[in-house]
């Protein structure tokens, strides 16, 4: 008999590579989108919108999908969501109107539920000293991000942009396949049948649960919607080939994805307040510089008008995306190491709820990010208004966290409900 070590690792594995591909189908239109929207001939709200409406279904199905897995299982719920996928994905390729692609869109968004089943289906696998980097683990298939960006235009190059669909139609088969064979159950990991919808979602009424949504909605949300952007903010800021923009996104995705492991090693070992707080701060930084516009300058001098012009070129702006998807990638595992710490009984619907509102955060930026350069012909103002976002959660958690330490309290104001479970 197999004993629980080879058991929880195997479901780790498996679980992960399964999230990346579900994750790789999830940012599909970040690169589809962009041949799409010649196509249609779409202005930069209608092709935000496009690019978000797969982000809307993913994030909306989290916490149903979160309380499921608590009542039936991670395996059997992760299992069937892969395989209702399947068909939606290879229908992309058929659609020909903006209404056509919204429709099937949201569907294959369902793929991005599979976060909420993952997480809570590995942490129960492991001890509470080390839910911290199994989850960070986990959430590496973030990934996927990066992948679609160096896989997808090279099918798009070769074979043309419908071709994407299909291959990933039957990619997801297979996954499902594989991952229900090299993955296991165990019945204490379910709660008990008498519990009720209704007791699972008295964690709503938890302020602190709300707390650690609008940290998620930038570390998560921000991440997931600059991941579906950068391709076309290289293409049109700094005139890339889709080829080469996406490789050049990939520097922020590519981080952004694998250094999880590392937020939950560091969260584990320094706590999930620390780690949040620095990520913050870093964020901040890195988005005040990404804010700056390009901009021309004229001064007149003593000897006449003279100009200048200030703007990050592409190696400083990529070295510094690259440093916000390194800390966006330890920040997302750090909100959740207050989720394990808080919620162990319950982590799938905490999670499920934690995780819909920062997949909102990836919904809505994208479509805000559209419309910001509409109305304002500044590509940077997408940069801005996460530099707003990011400063809203430091002062949130300053007055909830930070200040009531320094006051000397020994227990923060709003303590998490105790789990019913």
């Amino acid at each position: 008999m197999m004993n629980q070590q080879y058991k929880a690792w195997s479901v780790v594995i498996a679980s992960t590579l399964s999230f990346t591909v579900c994750f790789m189908i999830w940012m599909m239109f970040a690169v589809i989108g962009i041949p799409i929207k010649e196509t249609l001939g779409l202005n930069e709200t209608e092709f935000g919108i496009l690019i978000a409406t797969p982000v809307l279904t993913g994030s909306l199905m989290r916490l149903p999908l979160g309380m499921l897995t608590d009542k039936f299982g991670g395996r059997i719920v992760f299992f069937l969501l892969m395989l209702s996928t399947v068909i939606p994905i290879w229908l992309i390729s058929y659609c020909a109107q903006f209404w056509q692609y919204l429709i099937v869109g949201l569907f294959v968004g369902m793929a991005g539920g599979s976060f909420t089943v993952g997480i809570a289906y590995c942490a129960h696998w492991f001890p509470k000293n080390k839910q911290g980097l199994a989850m960070g683990i986990f959430g590496a298939g973030n990934t996927g991000a990066a992948v679609t960006k160096l896989v997808a235009p090279l099918i798009v190059v070769a074979y043309g942009w419908m071709m994407v669909p299909k291959v990933y139609a039957i990619l997801m088969l297979v996954t499902a396949i594989l991952f229900w064979i090299f993955t296991f159950s165990d019945p204490e990991h379910k709660v008990a049948k008498a519990i009720t919808i209704r007791e699972q979602l008295a964690v709503l009424k938890d302020p602190r649960v709300w707390r650690y949504s609008q940290y998620y909605s930038i570390v998560f949300g921000g991440y997931v919607a600059l991941a579906l952007w950068m391709t076309k903010y290289y293409i049109t800021e700094y005139g890339f080939d889709l080829k080469t923009a996406a490789l050049m996104a990939a520097a922020f995705s590519i981080p952004g994805g694998i250094l999880r492991a590392l937020g939950g090693y560091f969260s584990d070992k320094f706590g999930a307040h620390t780690v949040t707080w620095w990520v913050l701060w870093v964020s901040l930084v890195c988005l005040f510089f990404l804010s700056y516009p390009q901009t021309e300058i004229s001064i007149l001098t003593v000897d006449g008008s003279k100009s200048f012009h200030l703007g990050l070129n592409v190696l400083f702006f990529t070295i510094i995306m690259f440093t916000l998807g390194i800390a966006f990638a330890i920040g997302k595992a750090s909100v959740f190491k207050y989720i394990s710490d808080d919620y162990p009984g319950n982590i799938g619907v905490v999670s499920g709820v934690v995780g819909l509102m920062g997949g909102m955060g990836g919904f809505l930026l994208p479509v805000m990010f559209g419309a910001l350069v509409d109305l304002t012909g500044i590509r940077s103002s997408v940069f801005m208004l996460m530099f707003g976002i990011i400063w809203v959660s430091l002062l949130w958690m300053y007055w909830t966290e930070v200040r009531p330490t320094k006051l000397g309290s020994n227990q923060l104001p709003s303590q998490p409900l105790k789990s019913q479970y």
